[in-house]
């Protein structure tokens, strides 16, 4: 189970990162960014419930738990902006949404790498 949930948190960060960062440098929401990041959602849920059922006594309340949790609830409500900026229309809100992304793509990173550094020391 170990493989399948490094494997899905890791195909998080390669989409995650990918729609953030091609949002970024296209300089416009767009809908192919938003099924990008709802793609990352999903697989950051699915890494992070496989993680949690292999982890003793499932959520840990530390660091890496709560900053994980932090993470999910901010891809979620990110996931969820961007698909009302985009049934609005707004073109303002569409070329200035890459703020709102970059900042949650990076406090995203937290739990990753520190996950990742617990990981490694175990």
């Amino acid at each position: 189970m170990l493989i399948y949930a490094i494997t899905s948190i890791t195909l998080a960060l390669v989409f995650y990162t990918i729609g953030v960062w091609s949002e970024k440098l296209q300089g416009k929401l767009k809908t192919w960014h938003l099924a990008i990041f709802w793609i990352g959602l999903i697989f950051d849920t699915a890494g992070t419930t496989l993680m949690s059922k292999i982890a003793s006594g499932g959520f840990q309340f530390n660091f890496h738990g709560i900053t994980g949790l932090i993470a999910i609830i901010l891809m979620t409500f990110h996931a969820i902006w961007a698909t009302f900026v985009l049934i609005k229309g707004d073109e303002k809100a569409k070329m200035n949404f890459h703020k709102f992304s970059i900042l949650v793509w990076f406090i995203w990173l937290i739990p990753y790498i520190s996950g990742a550094i617990f990981g490694m020391t175990r």
